[in-house]
């Protein structure tokens, strides 16, 4: 797939002197999301403010290796898919993000970045579908949800609550409410922490409630168990 560049910033000439430091970046299918499914090239970067009780990618907290924004899209471009999805650690950590962000859009890429809700979006260009992981209690770190990002998401993008019990699925569904967050983003995500509750008694708490959420699994942990890369 050939992808054109819309600012004149291409593979060739993005600069070389902005660096991100980075985790891995792989081609896999997306495991969540409203792309659930769809092949995708993950860039994930590295480090993270926050330590959720249940987090999956540790590895990405430290480490890492600098890479030219430049050679990263040349890196994303070998696999020749439409979909990148920049995630973390909590990628907004790092300033060059957002010129990345906007690189890949401008390259045509369909681009999504998740992120944990704790820093400002206010600078992501909106032409990234931002998938906002709004903390639960049950992932320790609540307490750094920030707010004021609800008022900065666009229709497409996607919020995220990740359910470790009753308590934090409660507390889920009156933010929903509370937030006002049906009609304002194109979904809502209602995922189990793996391990922790069965998504048998997910399912059936949303089913009970009629919420209008989108249920979903990992679908990267039941075809690779987690596996980095994958």
């Amino acid at each position: 797939m050939n992808h054109a560049s819309t600012s004149g910033v291409n593979q060739a000439s993005a600069p070389r002197t902005q660096t991100l430091r980075i985790s891995e970046i792989f081609y896999s299918l997306q495991g969540e999301t409203r792309t659930l499914g769809l092949p995708t090239v993950f860039i994930r970067l590295t480090g993270c403010p926050l330590r959720c009780v249940y987090c999956d990618t540790e590895y990405a907290f430290h480490g890492g290796t600098q890479i030219a924004l430049g050679d990263i899209l040349e890196q994303a471009a070998v696999f020749n898919t439409r979909f990148v999805t920049v995630t973390g650690g909590e990628p907004l950590a790092q300033p060059n993000c957002w010129p990345l962000l906007q690189m890949l859009c401008d390259e045509g890429y369909e681009v999504s970045l998740e992120t944990s809700g704790a820093l400002s979006v206010a600078d992501v260009d909106a032409r990234v579908v931002k998938v906002l992981d709004l903390k639960t209690p049950g992932s320790g770190e609540s307490h750094r949800n920030d707010y004021e990002n609800i008022a900065l998401l666009n229709p497409h993008d996607q919020v995220k609550f990740v359910i470790t019990d009753r308590e934090d699925y409660d507390w889920a569904r009156f933010k929903v409410d509370e937030l006002g967050l049906v009609g304002r983003v194109s979904d809502i995500l209602f995922s189990p922490v793996h391990g922790k509750l069965t998504p048998t008694q997910l399912a059936d708490w949303i089913l009970a409630d009629r919420l209008p959420v989108r249920f979903q699994l990992q679908l990267h942990k039941l075809l690779w168990n987690d596996e980095p890369g994958r």
